[in-house]
Order: C-alpha cells, then sequence, then structure tokens
C-alpha cells in the first residue's frame, strides 16, 4: 500500500483543518463514517466516483496509524 501521506492532505481553513483526501473536501472521517455504516467500498465509489480504492484504503491506514499513536500515548 502506498504511504498514505501521499493521499491525506491537512490544509488549515478547508474542511475546518480536517484530513481530507487529495485536498478534496471529503474528509478521512466522511469515509469511515460511510464504512461503519455498511457501506461497500464500491458503494461509496459509485457514489463520489472522484474516489478509489487507494483513497478508501489511505483512510483506513490513516485511521490505524492514528489509533496507534493515541493508544501509545494513554
Amino acid at each position: 500500500m502506498e504511504d498514505y501521506r501521499n493521499r491525506i492532505t491537512i490544509t488549515p481553513g478547508k474542511r475546518g483543518g480536517k484530513p481530507c483526501i487529495r485536498n478534496m473536501r471529503i474528509t478521512v472521517y466522511d469515509v469511515l463514517g460511510w464504512l461503519a455504516s455498511g457501506m461497500s467500498e464500491t458503494e461509496i465509489m459509485e457514489d463520489y466516483p472522484e474516489l478509489t480504492q487507494e483513497d478508501i484504503r489511505a483512510c483506513l491506514a490513516f485511521a490505524a496509524d492514528r489509533e496507534r499513536h493515541l493508544v501509545a500515548l494513554s
């Protein structure tokens, strides 16, 4: 898997500084929410054709990395 840092961007002022996918207005949290609600990767890409499977996987990698860091701080 390509390093998620090549796909996830954080721009002050865009979507409140939340991590977005490739400078779009779609946040990592949007994608994670869709997955958590039961949408498949295919359904997400059908609804948002600008997203790729690599974008969705980058969101998961970002979340996993963030969780790993939060646990380490506890």
